[in-house]
């Protein structure tokens, strides 16, 4: 009996983007790319950083399956979802698909502190990356 013939799953459309996402876009990439041997991706049709060749440490989130803001999702320790979620609900949410394993979603086209942009982004790098990069991060 011949075997079966694996068919290759579809992959997603890369997302459009207006030109005030691709602004808010190009600031983030700046942020990630300034970690060290960060990396850029397109996973699931969006923008992804990696952590050297491992973890994804940073995901676009385009207006994926409708949503309604250009955000970002970053993976959080223990209690950090939960906390930043309760401290400020309007920019912070439970994202799909990654919420329950921690993550936490980011709103970024009304206006965020770009400071704690980049915070998290630095925490959600430190959170996946080997400790090789966490030292070249601290060194």
């Amino acid at each position: 009996m011949p075997a079966k013939k694996k068919q290759a799953a579809a992959p997603h459309p890369i997302r459009r983007h207006t030109a005030a996402d691709e602004r808010l876009l190009e600031r983030l990439r700046k942020i990630c790319l300034a970690l060290p041997e960060a990396n850029e991706k397109i996973s699931h049709g969006e923008p992804t950083w990696f952590a050297g060749k491992g973890k994804v440490f940073a995901m676009l989130d385009g207006h994926h399956h409708d949503s309604p803001h250009l955000s970002v999702w970053l993976p959080q320790p223990l209690g950090g979802q939960e906390a930043l979620i309760d401290a400020d609900p309007e920019r912070f949410f439970r994202p799909p698909y990654v919420g329950v394993s921690g993550w936490v979603g980011m709103v970024l086209d009304t206006k965020p502190d770009w400071g704690v942009v980049e915070g998290l982004v630095r925490e959600a790098y430190r959170h996946v990356a080997t400790r090789k990069l966490v030292a070249k991060l601290d060194g």
